[in-house]
């Protein structure tokens, strides 16, 4: 029997997608007209303007041909947060269309409602984005100060930063799923997301998801909640799936390519004793034991992509 991941069922789409992106609407350096040209320039099918604590609905470059899913990034800081110590929660809500109960509507600002103690605090908040039809990912674990034992409790969460091209670019953190195994390992069944979290103009475009989806918001969104993407900064996957015990991944030209199945949060595991590696296709026979697999290719410029696990 053979189990493919849903980022590669066949008959659909594969939309390049931003879902992580700031303006001139809080701090970025572009203007949404700037910074959705220049996603589009690079071949981006979808982008989410994701401003701090303003919500976006609004295409304002509809010549682009891009589809804009509404958006925001909520902050939320614990009690401990004083620059430069940073242990804070921040959170995208990607909105369905208003015709599948997305209640937010554009330019509605929401307030900081001062410290949140712990991820039971931040809860409440989450519950009312949810209600109000969207859904949500964690942003930038590392650059957050939040191991996994700071938001291994949440509910509702679709996924996870594992890469922010703001945070690599910046800081050195947030560049090849920190955490998401100790989450995995948990038997929480969240994707993962590589994303920009842009501000200067430099930082867009590096960072991107694969979505298997017809181009409309509430396909997109659907196909995010269901896990039917791939995330990467270069590299493309092509297929990922598990036939008769045997896991396979068939990827663009590559210099490692393999899997990951450990709670560790330190570190990917890899098997090059099993795994039959070659530039473009790889495959390894898993043990009885694994409760997920996940598959991970890097390029000769170091740049990665990533699956979302197929669960055994």
């Amino acid at each position: 029997m053979r189990i493919t991941q849903p980022a590669f069922a066949p008959g659909k789409n594969r939309l390049k997608a931003a879902l992580h992106v700031h303006t001139t609407r809080s701090d970025g350096h572009g203007t949404p007209e700037e910074v959705l040209r220049l996603y589009a320039s690079k071949g981006f099918d979808v982008v989410a303007l994701t401003d701090h604590n303003v919500y976006n609905t609004e295409n304002f470059a509809p010549e682009t041909g891009l589809l804009v899913v509404p958006g925001m990034e909520r902050n939320f800081e614990m009690p401990d947060s004083v620059w430069p110590i940073c242990h804070t929660f921040h959170t995208v809500a990607l909105g369905r269309s208003a015709e599948r109960g997305n209640k937010f509507v554009h330019d509605q600002r929401f307030e900081f409602h001062g410290p949140v103690a712990d991820q039971f605090a931040l809860q409440p908040h989450l519950d009312e984005i949810h209600q109000a039809g969207n859904v949500t990912f964690l942003c930038h674990p590392e650059w957050s100060g939040t191991p996994a034992r700071d938001f291994d409790r949440l509910q509702g969460h679709f996924g996870m930063e594992i890469w922010n091209s703001g945070c690599a670019m910046d800081n050195d953190q947030d560049t090849n799923a920190a955490y998401w195994d100790e989450i995995l390992g948990q038997d929480k069944r969240w994707s993962g997301l590589a994303v920009d979290d842009g501000h200067p103009m430099i930082q867009h475009g590096n960072g991107w998801v694969v979505v298997n989806a017809e181009k409309n918001v509430d396909a997109v969104i659907d196909a995010l909640e269901a896990g039917a993407f791939y995330s990467s900064c270069g590299p493309e996957i092509y297929n990922f799936y598990v036939e008769d015990g045997v896991a396979y991944i068939e990827c663009s030209p590559c210099v490692m390519a393999g899997f990951a199945f450990s709670r560790k949060p330190s570190a990917l595991t890899w098997d090059h004793e099993n795994a039959s590696v070659t530039s473009t296709h790889t495959h390894f026979t898993i043990p009885d034991s694994l409760k997920y697999v996940r598959g991970i290719v890097k390029d000769a410029q170091g740049r990665r992509a990533w699956t979302n696990p197929i669960w055994l």
